[in-house]
């Protein structure tokens, strides 16, 4: 059986996003599993900011390493 523990984070970019969520669970890129949930959307004349980009980031822990 495995426990996972997974958070879901928005930013102005897929990148600032998936740097949001590994600052807030406190763990490195190879650690986890990245899924980009929506890509950022430029706004009126390609300015950032009409929709941000989410991710969901995932540590799945088995069994195994908590014995």
């Amino acid at each position: 059986m495995n426990k996972q523990l997974s958070i879901e984070v928005e930013g102005s970019t897929v990148e600032e996003a998936v740097k949001k969520a590994l600052k807030e669970l406190k763990l490195s890129r190879d650690k986890v599993k990245i899924e980009v949930l929506s890509e950022e959307e430029k706004g009126l004349f390609g300015m950032p900011g009409a929709k941000p980009a989410k991710v969901r980031v995932r540590l799945i822990i088995s069994n195994k390493e908590n014995t």
